[in-house]
């Protein structure tokens, strides 16, 4: 299984640097949390589940040769705060740095030594529970895909954004192996072009049939009837259910709504977001304005341009018409629903 970070044996993290691929595989062997934070920064390792794991492995990084316990709590600290400021959008970030940070505090009668071993169990699993994770919402989002299904996908949330196999990605993976899957249309995803670059490569590595389009052919292909169903990741799930994902996740779910094609988002558990009640609230990261006026370093566009480079957007519930979780499948997403859903969870 293709996986884009690991823990060595010798307590260092490789990670596939994505900003490299397609044209070279290169991994990265990260020594330290800095080290760590700078690479989801600049989008070596990406996507919300892989970006949690990465937090994971950045808080044992942080404190795995400490000795003692006052300095532990101070590099568990500083830690967070680095690692926090990386990525506001992606809540799974937010979420693996409190479940860690809950391991050291529950755990801290321990000796120095079991305390940190702890943690660096605690950020396996993590990533183990994410490839388990992955593998279930595969299955349960094979069974609304149609027989000989033509699938448009936005952005990459596949093994590359994940622990191993994908969200939306692996719902495609899972359908080909069942022989479902006619065609994946591929969106380009400007302006960093993770779909041309990242999906068209996990396809092309998985044996997939794909064709890659510019963003703006979607609508053109949905008229043509050339798409059976979206499926699109998440990084941010409000209550009510609307969902933030890659910047031209919204422009599609209207696209879809207007020609009665199913949009599914592709999420764990952990994407949902308890504390924001709508989409409104869910903070969106604004990067770099050369990343639109430019590309692998050439300007394109005239000197003095400006740009606006929201990484992220909105796409509000009523667009959405399925979301699968690695729990279960919640059919016309709204606040009640995923109320009842996620209180369930918690009570198994």
């Amino acid at each position: 299984m293709l996986k884009p970070l690991y823990l060595t044996e010798n307590d260092t993290v490789m990670v596939l640097d994505q900003r490299r691929l397609p044209l070279e595989e290169v991994w990265l062997e990260i020594k330290d949390v800095d080290e760590l934070a700078s690479s989801i920064k600049t989008l070596a390792v990406r996507g919300a589940p892989a970006i949690g794991i990465a937090a994971a492995y950045g808080m044992y990084m942080a404190v795995k040769d400490v000795k003692e316990k006052e300095k532990f709590l101070e590099r568990l600290k500083i830690a967070s705060d680095v690692l926090s400021s990386t990525r506001p959008t992606a809540v799974n970030l937010f979420w693996a740095l409190k479940r860690m940070e809950k391991v050291a505090f529950q755990n801290l009668n321990l000796p120095i030594g079991k305390l940190i071993k702890k943690l660096r169990s605690e950020a396996i699993r993590i990533h183990e529970e994410d490839i388990e994770s992955c593998l279930s919402i595969s299955k349960y989002g094979c069974s609304l895909v149609p027989e000989r299904a033509k699938i448009l996908t936005h952005c990459n949330a596949g093994a590359l954004a994940t622990g191993g196999y994908g969200t939306a990605l692996g719902i495609v993976r899972e359908a080909h192996k069942e022989g479902k899957v006619e065609l994946v249309l591929v969106d380009e995803t400007r302006p960093l072009l993770q779909g041309a670059r990242l999906t068209a490569w996990e396809m092309r590595y998985e044996g997939i049939p794909y064709r890659v389009i510019t963003d703006n052919m979607a609508g053109y292909f949905m008229a043509k009837g050339m798409v059976d169903m979206v499926i699109v990741g998440a990084d941010r799930i409000a209550l009510n259910g609307d969902t933030a994902n890659k910047i031209g996740t919204y422009s599609l779910a209207i696209l879809a709504k207007s020609h009665n094609i199913p949009f599914l988002v592709a999420a764990p558990i952990s994407t949902f977001d308890d504390s924001i009640k709508t989409g409104e609230d869910i903070p969106i990261e604004e990067r770099s304005e050369d990343e639109v006026l430019s590309f692998l370093g050439k300007r394109f566009t005239p000197e003095g341009s400006q740009a606006f480079n929201p990484a992220f957007d909105v796409t509000p519930s009523v667009f959405i018409d399925y979301i699968v979780t690695d729990k279960g499948i919640i059919e016309r997403p709204n606040e009640k629903k995923i109320k009842n859903f996620l209180k369930d969870e918690n009570k198994m």
